[in-house]
């Protein structure tokens, strides 16, 4: 039987006897029946689908499977920096609560100095409202207000009413021009010092906490003067003092100005006298009243309910940096994950395979498997797909032994051979490899006695 037109065929057919094996349709070929490959079985095309003599176009489109295993690296590791910064905040979260905080051990709070005045019976509380700390000063309070400068007008009048009626002490840390005409009047600021370390300044300076503590970390900030009758000036750098106590209106009471937080810091605390000169100017009533704005309380009106901040105010500004970090991150993971895609690239296939070689390989793959039930079924049903055109049995009925079978004996009856083809074409598994090659040949001879009937 010729083979189809564009295949390969070949001439010698391999048998399950000698380790071949059989194709999709016969172990002697795809499309014989072993033996002697005189009936074209051994002669049927063996080129896998896709494959021929020509050439054919591959398309650069991925998959979605593709696309996962490409990007799910970067997704990974994207994944591992979200978790890793949210862990890092959520540990950090209950140490880290700002600059000049006595709630805060990092090196710009004050939980150390809040420490050693609890030691010598000094109650530290800290508000975050202007009318909260106007409220909470007294004779027998330390007002500490941690940056003045950043309250607004209606604060700025709640502390000042404060300062003139408590009769208690108010310490301004780093007061500048804006907030000095309402909170300290007769003070002026006089630029910055340029020295961290300052002395006392004896005996201009007749403050005992400064003469006891010395040398201490007030420079680095703002320098004061003054013409109010009574006030001390202390640690003055350029001939201007980076400490001033101002006295109240109120008997009693004092408001300190200090040029620099930095001697209030635990990084700071214990160097020179710093320790000695905070503990002495917050130590000197029976409880510190630490008031430390929010960005709600700058622009409410003491009088009026605050309204809520909004989502992005809530946000510190630490992660505004670090989410930018994170895309500029990502953007040069891409960069360099990234390939240059250009048109699509036009290739040769494979050559087409020799019907013998594919024969050989599934034939060997059928030997090593035992797999003789499979190579009979598949000689039978390739020779009742070629029997059934040559006894006129429709295609759809080739495998039907009450179409194939009668069809076929009265084919050899006719040409006076009888033969048993139910037997050869629906028979049993042979069992060994002796009867799967004679179940072949036979196969071959029933085909060559129906074409020559």
């Amino acid at each position: 039987m010729p083979a189809p037109s564009g295949t390969t065929t070949d001439a010698g057919p391999a048998r399950p006897g000698t380790d071949h094996g059989t194709d999709g349709t016969h172990p002697g070929g795809p499309g014989g029946s072993g033996g002697s490959g005189g009936s074209g079985g051994s002669g049927h095309p063996t080129t896998p689908p896709g494959q021929g003599t020509g050439t054919g176009t591959t398309s650069t489109a991925l998959t979605r499977a593709q696309l996962w295993t490409r990007a799910r690296g970067f997704l990974l590791a994207v994944a591992v920096l979200l978790t890793a910064a949210v862990a890092l905040a959520g540990l950090r979260a209950g140490d880290h609560h700002g600059r000049l905080d006595p709630r805060s051990a990092d090196p710009d709070g004050s939980r150390a100095l809040a420490q050693l005045l609890k030691e010598r019976g000094v109650t530290t509380r800290v508000v975050t409202n202007a009318q909260e700390a106007a409220a909470a000063a007294g004779p027998g309070t330390t007002l500490l207000v941690a940056d003045p400068d950043l309250l607004g007008e209606p604060q700025r009048r709640a502390i000042r009413s404060a300062i003139d009626l408590s009769g208690g002490r108010t310490v301004l840390v780093a007061p500048g021009s804006p907030t000095l005409p309402e909170l300290a009047p007769a003070a002026h600021a006089k630029g910055f010092a340029h020295q961290r370390d300052l002395d006392p300044g004896t005996p201009a300076c007749t403050l005992p906490a400064a003469g006891t503590a010395g040398r201490a970390g007030t420079g680095d900030g703002l320098r004061y003067t003054t013409d109010l009758p009574g006030a001390t000036g202390c640690y003055p750098s350029g001939g201007h003092p980076t400490l001033l106590v101002l006295p109240s209106t109120t008997k009693g009471g004092d408001t300190v100005l200090l040029g620099s937080e930095t001697f209030l810091l635990n990084k700071r605390l214990a160097d020179e006298g710093n320790a000695s000169l905070a503990l002495q100017l917050l130590g000197s009533r029976p409880e510190l009243v630490w008031y430390l704005p929010t960005p709600a309380d700058m622009s409410a009106d003491p009088g009026t309910d605050a309204q809520d901040p909004a989502l992005l105010d809530l946000v510190p500004a630490g992660w505004t940096w670090a989410l930018l970090q994170l895309f500029v991150a990502a953007a040069l993971a891409a960069l360099w994950r990234a390939r240059r895609l250009g048109p699509l690239v036009t290739e040769d296939l494979p050559v087409a395979i020799r019907a013998s070689e594919a024969t050989e390989g599934h034939a060997r793959l059928y030997r090593r498997a035992d797999a003789r039930d499979r190579a009979a079924t598949v000689l039978r049903a390739a020779a009742r797909e070629r029997l059934a055109p040559l006894v006129g049995v429709p295609a759809p009925q080739a495998h039907d032994p009450a179409a194939l079978v009668p069809a076929v004996s009265a084919r050899l009856t006719a040409g006076g051979r009888p033969s048993d083809p139910a037997a050869l074409l629906f028979g049993t598994t042979p069992a060994d490899d002796a009867a799967l090659v004679a179940l072949a040949d036979h196969l071959d001879a029933l085909e060559r006695e129906v074409r020559s009937s």
